[in-house]
């Protein structure tokens, strides 16, 4: 086997048998590539952000972040919460009637149920979750860890559930923060998040995470940022751009930028420290139970 930076072509390209299944000309270029999230990294982190009055305009490439949103980190912890939770038949049946999608529906429940003017980030002051029901990759690589949620009730409303669907998605949120700390701890100066993925296409999600990181979220322009990587690969691969970083720029393009609410800068810092003391709280407990 053969080591090659992605994008770098291969061979003499499609053989004849490929490219007669393809539908494609033999000898098409074809390169090295990266696993679906990491094509999704290329798909959305080098975009070209001049005018979008972002932080990370003239600054290098390091100072982006990319958080491919798919089914490992996000989409397993939340729709395990809400479907075992007691109303989600409820939730089917309410979000079916009017034609949305189940979580489309729960962020349009939490908007009624904010006070007037507030924002429905606020109604998650008193129920905490660590979403980590199967073990943390990262910062802390600890598949012993747990989930935990605190301030649960008897409840089994829909209200109740669509609370427990936002503490979910402020856990996760304030997980990106936690890994942006220990970046930060080891020297990188992160100060713009750029995002795909199923979940990038939830407006909660979203917005919850440029809240609790404070900081603006980019979201691309394309529906599929991983094609766009890939494309990136392939465009390398025939000697269309002389660098992987002159493709992202001219390939990767910013669509959207959700910024942060100041208003809510102290509610989450707060929030964050009660998600370190659950960390904290849950090592604590593993050590009294390993004593002899």
């Amino acid at each position: 086997s053969v080591a090659a930076p992605p994008g770098s072509p291969l061979g003499g390209g499609l053989t004849a048998e490929a490219a007669s299944d393809l539908g494609l000309n033999p000898g098409t270029a074809v390169g090295a590539s990266l696993i679906d999230a990491h094509a999704g990294g290329l798909g959305v982190i080098g975009a070209n952000v001049s005018g979008f009055n972002l932080p990370c305009e003239h600054q290098p490439i390091t100072s982006r972040m990319a958080m491919i949103c798919g089914t490992s980190t996000c989409h397993l912890a939340i729709d395990h919460v809400v479907q075992g939770h007691a109303a989600y038949p409820q939730l089917q049946q309410q979000a079916q009637l009017r034609g949305e999608n189940i979580y489309t529906h729960l962020n349009t429940h939490l908007d009624s149920m904010a006070r007037s003017g507030s924002a429905a980030d606020l109604l998650g002051s008193s129920l905490h979750v660590w979403p980590d029901f199967h073990g943390n990759r990262s910062p802390l690589a600890d598949p012993s860890l747990k989930g935990m949620v605190v301030g649960l009730s008897l409840r089994h409303t829909l209200d109740d559930l669509a609370l427990l669907y936002l503490a979910t998605i402020q856990a996760l949120a304030l997980g990106t923060l936690h890994i942006l700390e220990a970046m930060r701890e080891t020297g990188h100066d992160i100060s713009t998040v750029f995002m795909c993925g199923g979940l990038s296409k939830n407006r909660l999600f979203v917005q919850v995470q440029a809240n609790a990181t404070g900081m603006p979220v980019v979201l691309p322009d394309q529906m599929e940022a991983v094609l766009v990587g890939a494309a990136v690969l392939g465009a390398c691969a025939s000697r269309g751009y002389g660098t992987i970083q002159e493709a992202m720029a001219r390939m990767a393009k910013v669509g959207r930028v959700v910024q942060p609410d100041p208003s809510l800068k102290s509610f989450y810092e707060r929030k964050y420290k009660v998600f370190l003391q659950l960390f904290s709280h849950q090592r604590e407990y593993q050590a009294l139970m390993d004593q002899s």
